[in-house]
Formats: C-alpha cells, sequence, structure tokens
C-alpha cells in the first residue's frame, strides 16, 4: 500500500460527504470482472482486498480507495494472423479477394471468437482523500491512468471539483536555477540524476543518471538554453522522490526512518498492518505536499476541473 508515485489533485471546494454517503455511490461503481465479449472492465474494489468489504476507508481525515481494471490480452498480431489465414481461405473458396466490408465483418468475427478465451490483466491504483488538506493523492507515474479514476470517481459522485495545483512559479525554471547556482533549500538534496530538455520546439533532451550534477557537462547544457524537467530530491532523510516539471513525482521511496518507524509497530492482522502504514504514509505526506509546493511561491488560486 506504501505509494511508489504521486498525482496531485487539489479540491477546488471541501470534501464534506459522509463515508457511508461516499461508500454508497461507489457501490454504483463497484468492480465487476471482463464480460466474455468485453475488452475491459473497471471499477472499486476493497483497499484492504480480502480483509475489508469498504470501498471507501476512512482513518484520521483520510479516505482510501482503489481503482481496479480489468484487461483482456487480445494483441493485434493475433488477430491480424487469424483474420489473414480466414480472409485466404474465403478468398480461395469463392475465387475472388474478400472486399473492405467482408474484411471488417471477418475480424469483428474473429474478436468476438478469440475474447472469450483471451487472458485477464488487471491493476490497481490507490488514491485517498485529504479532507484536511484539500488533496486526492493517487498513487500513479501515469498522468493519464490517475485522470481515468478521477473520472470514474467523478462519475459516481455525480461532481467532483478538482484539480491539478498550479504554482505561482515555474518548477522547471527554479529547479534549472537550483543546478544552476549549486544550491538548493536547505531541507532538500540534490541527489544524482536530472532531466535537461531544450526549450526549442525541436531542440534536444540531455539524461543524467548516477551523475554529479555539478560537474561543468550539466551547467554546459544550462547555459545553452536547456531547463531542468525532471530532478532527483531527497527530503531530509525521510523520502526521496524524482520530481517532474508538472509536479508529479515518482520513484516515491519513504526511507530507513520512516520504514523503522512503520516496523517498530506491531500488527496482529493484515487489517491492523493497512491501519498503521496508512497512518504513517498521509501523515507523511500531509507535511510533505505542502512543503514541496512552498519551493516553487506557493499555490496559484485553483480552478476546477469538472465540478
Amino acid at each position: 500500500m506504501w505509494f511508489k508515485n504521486l498525482t496531485l489533485f487539489r479540491f477546488t471546494e471541501s470534501f464534506t460527504l459522509p463515508t457511508d454517503d461516499l461508500n454508497a455511490r461507489l457501490e454504483e461503481g463497484k468492480f465487476r470482472p471482463c464480460g466474455s465479449l468485453e475488452l475491459a472492465s473497471f471499477g472499486w474494489t476493497s483497499p484492504l482486498g480480502r480483509d475489508g468489504d469498504e470501498l471507501a476507508y476512512a482513518l484520521n481525515g483520510y479516505i482510501m480507495v482503489c481503482f481496479k481494471k480489468e484487461e483482456k490480452l487480445l494483441p493485434g498480431s493475433v488477430v491480424n494472423e487469424v483474420v489473414a489465414r480466414r480472409a485466404e481461405e474465403a478468398e480461395e473458396r469463392n475465387g475472388a479477394p474478400l472486399g473492405r466490408r467482408e474484411r471488417g465483418q471477418l475480424r469483428d468475427e474473429v474478436i468476438a471468437e478469440l475474447l472469450p478465451k483471451a487472458f485477464t490483466h488487471s491493476r490497481k491504483t490507490y488514491a485517498y482523500i485529504d479532507t484536511k488538506g484539500g488533496w486526492l493523492v493517487v498513487d500513479s507515474a501515469s498522468a493519464k491512468k490517475a485522470e481515468e479514476l478521477v473520472s470514474h470517481l467523478r462519475r459516481c459522485l455525480g461532481s467532483l471539483p478538482v484539480a491539478p495545483p498550479v504554482t505561482r512559479e515555474r518548477p522547471a525554471a527554479v529547479m534549472t536555477q537550483w543546478l544552476a547556482t549549486g544550491t538548493g533549500p536547505s531541507d532538500f538534496t540534490i541527489d544524482d540524476e536530472c532531466e535537461l530538455r531544450s526549450t526549442e520546439a525541436e531542440g534536444g533532451v540531455v539524461r543524467c543518471k548516477r551523475q554529479d550534477l555539478t560537474v561543468p557537462e550539466v551547467q554546459n547544457h544550462i547555459e545553452a538554453g536547456k531547463e531542468v524537467v525532471k530532478l532527483a530530491l531527497s527530503w531530509g532523510d525521510r523520502i526521496g522522490f524524482l520530481l517532474s516539471d508538472d509536479l508529479g513525482v515518482k520513484r516515491l521511496k519513504f526511507l530507513d526512518v520512516i520504514q523503522e518507524q512503520a516496523a517498530e509497530v506491531e500488527a496482529g492482522s493484515e487489517a491492523e498492518r493497512f491501519d498503521i502504514d496508512f497512518s504513517i504514509l498521509s501523515l507523511e505526506l500531509s507535511g510533505f505536499v505542502p512543503r514541496l509546493l512552498a519551493l516553487f511561491g506557493g499555490e496559484n488560486e485553483p480552478k476546477s476541473s469538472g465540478g
């Protein structure tokens, strides 16, 4: 359950829906497996897995949800191979090539035949609502996958007044200044990875890994007009991460201090373990997220993207 990525959405209005009501709304969009002729299916499942029934799990003002998506694995190459073979057989029988419409119908028939036999793959995406801080925090490195969760939550609730946070200062400009001057915020450490991108439309991209970012080569790229669009950072001895210029947090790691704190608390069951970890996770991020945004001048007034 420990989050590995953060995609942030700011509530533009307070979230006040009681947890019981939220659970009832989520039931309407509960996950069910793919039907025999469906390519994909998605919905809500319990964050506790087999140990819980609640679709919305509330703890200390934080509400965890879990979005599950199941997809049929039906490679296009497999479909194309079967269609080509059957088209060839049909052409031999009829003595004439198949038209476009006939090939389309044949393709639909092949997909309908293969779908019930296809393997399925599922993934879960966790997110929690911070009712006190006014955040929806999604554990996803992909903006598209995070938006899938947000869109389904909006459909279930009828409205969801959230928007990505926007800071007063451009993150790329601020991170570039850190590397250019060799100085960053006092409570953060600049680690050994970054990505620099030219501000020109057809400009180049430079990626540095396991690299001292103070070396002249990096400075030369900055002087040539490239900006830092990704930067590896650590927040004290608590959290390590890769920050993107869109404020996406990837490869999130809770460092030894946090892991030791969690390990010190004994749990008698998987449900208790979830409680402990969720409590520590949400508490840490409740301090981390505002501090992160403060690095870039704080937030601009948010605008809702679908209230």
